[in-house]
């Protein structure tokens, strides 16, 4: 989409992205509406890419064959994991709580990949640090984010350690995948600027943070 067009929608957009992941922060902690809500949240993380798609401003060659290779990476390293139990650290598999599998695993992880690569790479992209550096923190921002997530996703069901506790190894695999993706991702010849990036990273944030702290305030 052209930049141009995205000032004209930029607050409606911003506004439904808040909206989207307070609902689904409040409806995945009500029992009688949670498994409408766990039902929705492939369809808000498509709807999350939509809107950085809306503000990416340069679709050349180089960006598509990223969209491509995030999402089949993705995709390829979780099935290797859940069919190997190598690269995360052990036995696990993925509920429902992602949508429909395919051979397994569902292939919104391919999307969610490319998501926090492109949100994190474009982040770090504005400082004027040396490549490998911006990939290592981009990548560590990354782990940092998946350690939020890991006890809220074994509740929601999106996937089950089979009741271990979540493996270093899955952190140091996290880590390297991602540091991968993101080097290729400063590689490639395309503008890395996303004026919605870091609003996308804090509503991750807020959204698996305020999930472990309801678990908190009802366990006690």
């Amino acid at each position: 989409m052209a930049d141009s067009s995205a000032p004209r929608y930029d607050k409606p957009i911003r506004i439904i992205l808040i909206l989207a992941y307070i609902a689904g922060l409040i409806g995945l902690q009500i029992p009688a509406v949670a498994p409408l809500f766990r039902q929705l949240t492939p369809l808000n993380l498509l709807g999350t890419l939509a809107a950085l798609f809306w503000y990416h401003t340069d679709w050349r060659p180089g960006f598509t064959f990223y969209i491509g290779l995030a999402v089949l990476t993705g995709y390829l390293v979780e099935l290797l994991g859940v069919r190997t139990g190598y690269v995360f650290g052990g036995p696990y598999a993925y509920g429902e709580g992602l949508g429909p599998t395919l051979f397994g695993i569902p292939p919104i992880i391919g999307a969610n990949w490319l998501l926090l690569t492109y949100c994190f790479g474009s982040f770090f992209d504005r400082f004027s640090w040396p490549v490998y550096l911006k990939t290592a923190v981009a990548a560590t921002g990354m782990v940092a984010l998946d350690v939020l997530v890991e006890p809220v996703a074994i509740r929601l069901d999106f996937w089950t350690w089979f009741g271990h506790p979540v493996p270093i190894q899955n952190y140091l695999g996290w880590w390297l995948v991602a540091a991968v993706l993101l080097s290729i991702w400063y590689g490639l010849p395309f503008k890395k600027e996303n004026r919605i990036a870091l609003l996308i990273i804090s509503l991750q944030v807020l959204f698996f943070a305020g999930h472990q702290l309801i678990y908190k305030l009802v366990n006690g």
